[in-house]
């Protein structure tokens, strides 16, 4: 099976968080798959939710790219990339009924975030956006969860991945329910784990979230197809 490679990656980004309190607007520590499909959607030129209809269920590029199957891996230490706090003004007329219109924004960024990101080439979809991101051809610029977070997307390519049989490893982020962790061997281990959001919901339009993993400790019961792929060992969802 082929199978869309390429690496994503920026200055900053911002995938914000909807529970916002009044003080600060907080990011997940990774790209997910709604973010993902937000993007992608914009490589294609589909439309977003200022274009959904009254009888549209979801936006168009969440309709179209939600059946692909996708894989992350992030480019950082255990996992984790270093965050910051940003203060910034927004003076747009309508952004505060302060005096002035001037609302000052205190942001939560990713610094110098970086992910392998893996692409089934199992549908038409799919391989639209191969040929578009192997063509560098895009309708809408792609960025990292706020336009001014630009997107690098560099090292694409398409290879040839198998099934691997008996993994004890994943290489990628995965839901946590898809593999149990082998307590008896901590040596040297270390385990991400964070909620964060899989898919939409058809009503609001509200995050559904997993709680994923990130770990190099040995795994055992590992629920879903593994895919050797580029020396790696990963799940697709």
């Amino acid at each position: 099976m082929e199978i869309l490679k390429f690496t994503l990656s920026g200055k900053q980004a911002m995938f914000k968080k909807p529970e916002v309190n009044a003080i600060y607007y907080y990011t997940y520590g990774q790209i997910h798959k709604p973010a993902l499909l937000g993007m992608f959607g914009a490589i294609l030129g589909y439309g977003g939710y200022n274009q959904m209809k009254k009888s549209d269920k979801y936006p168009a590029y969440y309709q179209k790219l939600k059946p692909l199957q996708i894989s992350i891996l992030p480019n950082a230490q255990k996992g984790y990339f270093a965050k910051k706090i940003v203060h910034f003004n927004n003076s747009v007329g309508y952004a505060s009924r302060e005096q002035g219109g001037n609302l000052i924004v205190k942001e939560q960024w990713l610094e110098y975030p970086s992910w392998d990101i893996f692409v089934l080439l199992d549908c038409d979809e799919a391989n639209k956006l191969a040929d578009s991101i192997i063509g560098r051809k895009c309708v809408y610029i792609p960025y990292l969860g706020k336009n001014d977070h630009l997107a690098d997307i560099t090292q694409v390519s398409v290879l040839e991945g198998s099934v691997q049989e008996n993994a004890e490893q994943l290489n990628c982020l995965f839901p946590k329910y898809m593999a149990e962790i082998d307590t008896a061997l901590f040596d040297d281990g270390f385990k991400y784990e964070e909620a964060l959001p899989i898919g939409l919901d058809e009503q609001t339009h509200q995050y559904q979230l997993q709680r994923f993993v990130y770990t190099n400790m040995i795994l055992c019961d590992i629920k879903n197809t593994v895919w050797e792929v580029d020396e790696k060992q990963i799940v697709f969802y």
